[in-house]
């Protein structure tokens, strides 16, 4: 898959950020060791990188909350479009996620990680979305997806952000 990425007013690594587009195709390889149809070089996604306001914006928008939430994934495809995407074709565009940097850095302080390792959870949690994975219709599903997330964020030497608790109850995402 091709990520589109576009970083808007989070820190650079200069001033004490990350490589934030490296940081999301080390997620996006590590969602495509438990999601292999992510794998498929036909796809294409955006990754946005912005402030709690457009984040807000696009949640009142799309959703009717009016609040920022940590991401937002926007998929455009049907995951049984996904799985039955031949190698061979045209670009197909998977869809769309947002990133609101000062959610993402409160809730990284609350738990105590830094703001780059909530960071490659939260992209790996949108890109699952986008493969049509879901934590809100049950929770088997919910338990599903986190554990997806976990091995994924293994892959990336991070540990279980979900540790010893209920992993159906408070995904990372409102989304």
């Amino acid at each position: 898959m091709d990520l589109d990425i576009e970083i808007d007013g989070w820190p650079s690594a200069s001033r004490g950020g990350a490589d934030w587009a490296d940081l999301a195709q080390a997620a996006l390889a590590a969602a495509e060791t438990v999601e292999p149809a992510l794998a498929n070089q036909r796809l294409s996604a955006s990754v946005l990188f912005t402030l709690d306001e457009d984040v807000r914006e696009l949640n009142r928008e799309w959703r009717t909350k009016d609040k920022p939430t940590n991401v937002l994934s926007f998929p455009m495809m049907a995951r049984k479009d996904l799985l039955a995407l031949e190698a061979d074709g045209g670009p197909e565009m998977l869809g769309d996620i947002a990133l609101a940097l000062e959610t993402c850095m409160r809730e990284a302080s609350e738990i105590g990680i830094a703001l780059e390792t909530h960071t490659a959870h939260l992209v790996i949690h949108g890109l699952l979305h986008l493969a049509g994975h879901d934590h809100v219709e049950s929770d088997d599903q919910a338990t599903a997806m986190e554990a997806l997330e976990i091995k994924a964020l293994a892959t990336m030497g991070i540990a279980d952000p979900y540790g010893d608790r209920d992993m159906t109850q408070d995904s990372p995402g409102t989304e």
